[in-house]
């Protein structure tokens, strides 16, 4: 077996969207905020409650018969940044997949119509999930936007004090987020699946 070839990260420069596309490696994941690369590396318990939920997920979509599927990898750009997210659990309308110019050659996806639904678990870096990613995901007009924050991370003007795990769904109202809390067996009230039986402590819990 012959080392593996690590492609080098910018130092001097940043990427555009088109030039991160050329160099993002196969084999690690990087997201790309503001022109520079992000590394990707989830803990073991991220992992668990990212499958749990894109599990529930997809056998909702099944019973109910919805046109969604869910890739793993796939990224979604901001529109007028130098930026672009893989979110942790990412529900696409596979109906709307022939109108996105990227999807074929790139699997990006540019058009937030495309996109009924994504999840960020948060991690280390909350910031992220409740700033960048929050006004871009808006901006881009998805409709529906959950951020589980299962560490009671986040700051307190996002989940409240004192600080506890919580789930937040944020849908889009007149062209903004309008955003619930959900704790403890607060059950998720969700516009993109209406029929889903779940609540925030089995999500945390799994």
């Amino acid at each position: 077996m012959t080392d593996r070839i690590l492609t080098p990260l910018p130092t001097d420069t940043t990427f555009t969207f088109e030039q991160f596309l050329d160099w993002k490696p196969d084999y690690q994941a990087y997201e790309l905020l503001d022109g520079t690369p992000i590394p990707m590396q989830p803990t073991g318990q991220h992992e668990l409650l990212t499958a749990f939920i894109a599990a529930e997920l997809t056998l909702e979509s099944r019973r109910q018969g919805y046109p969604y599927c869910f890739p793993k990898q796939a990224i979604v750009r901001a529109l007028g940044r130098k930026s672009g997210y893989i979110p942790d659990v990412l529900v696409v309308d596979a109906t709307a997949l022939p109108t996105e110019p990227l999807w074929e050659t790139r699997s990006t996806l540019t058009h937030g119509r495309s996109i009924p639904l994504v999840v960020e678990v948060v991690s280390h870096n909350w910031h992220m999930d409740y700033g960048h990613k929050f006004h871009d995901y808006e901006q881009l007009e998805i409709q529906e936007y959950w951020i589980v924050d299962y560490l009671g991370l986040g700051g307190r003007r996002y989940i409240g004090s004192p600080k506890q795990p919580t789930l937040s769904i944020y849908q889009l109202v007149e062209g903004e987020y309008q955003g619930s809390l959900l704790r403890g067996n607060d059950p998720i009230v969700s516009q993109v699946f209406p029929n889903l039986q779940l609540t925030a402590a089995q999500i945390f819990q799994s």
